[in-house]
C-alpha cells in the first residue's frame, strides 16, 4: 500500500511511502481486537469494590428469638444477610481483573487495527511536526488542516513529544501517543489516525 505524505498544512508533498502489506494490509481478525481490548479494558479496572459479609457488619451475637414456637424460621443473628442491615451475600470482593495474552496475538490485534484504518481511509501520513511551544490553538488548527478536527484523532509521533502532548490535553477528541505505547483500544476507537513520517520506521520494527 502506497500513500501520500501530507504536510502540517494538509497539502501533499509530494513523496510516498510504502506501507507494509504485512502491518497494514493483512485480513483483520477481529477476535484478536476484542481479546486485545478486553485486556486493555479489564487492565484500567481498579477492583477495589467490596461489601461488608456476615462476620463484617456492626451487630450484637446474641440470639435474636427463641428457636422453637414462633411459627417462623429460626434466626440465630441479627447479621443474617435476610435481615436489613445484616452482610451481603456472594458481593464483590478485591480482585485482580488482568489476564495474559500472547504477545503474537497482540501483534495480530495492532495490525489488524492498523488494517482496518488503513483499508478504510482513516490512515494518513504526516510530515514530523514541530511546535515551539505548547499552544493548543495552533495544534487544533494543524488538525482542521488535516480535516480530523470533528473527529477522534489519534496522532502518533516517533518519541512522545511533550509539546505536542501538552497542545493536544485539551482537546477532548485527541490523543498523541508515541509509537512504542500504540494499543489496539486507542486504535479501534479512533476515527483518524495520523502517522508522523518519523513513527512509520518504529511501528515496523515494533510489529514486525
Amino acid at each position: 500500500m502506497e500513500l501520500s505524505v501530507l504536510n502540517k498544512n494538509g497539502k501533499d508533498s509530494k513523496k510516498k511511502v510504502k506501507l507494509s502489506d504485512a502491518i497494514y494490509g493483512i485480513e483483520p481478525n477481529d477476535h484478536a481486537i476484542y481479546l486485545d481490548v478486553k485486556q486493555y479494558l479489564a487492565n484500567k479496572r481498579q477492583g477495589t469494590s467490596k461489601s461488608k459479609e456476615r462476620a463484617e457488619v456492626a451487630g450484637s451475637t446474641r440470639k435474636i428469638k427463641k428457636q422453637k414456637g414462633t411459627g417462623t424460621a429460626r434466626a440465630g443473628s441479627i447479621k443474617s444477610p435476610v435481615f436489613r442491615g445484616g452482610g451481603t451475600i456472594f458481593g464483590p470482593r478485591p480482585r485482580n481483573y488482568s489476564f495474559k495474552l500472547n504477545k503474537k496475538l497482540k501483534v495480530l490485534a495492532r495490525c489488524s487495527a492498523l488494517s482496518y484504518k488503513a483499508q478504510n481511509g482513516m490512515l494518513k501520513v504526516v510530515e514530523d511536526i514541530e511546535m515551539e511551544t505548547p499552544k493548543t490553538k495552533e495544534f487544533n488548527e494543524i488538525l482542521k488542516s488535516l480535516n480530523s478536527n470533528d473527529k477522534k484523532t489519534l496522532m502518533v509521533v516517533s518519541d512522545l513529544n511533550n509539546t505536542l502532548y501538552l497542545s493536544s490535553r485539551n482537546l477532548k477528541g485527541a490523543k498523541v501517543v508515541s509509537a512504542s505505547d500504540i494499543n489496539t483500544y486507542d486504535l479501534m476507537n479512533s476515527t483518524s489516525i495520523l502517522v508522523m513520517e518519523g513513527a512509520l520506521e518504529k511501528i515496523e520494527a515494533i510489529l514486525s
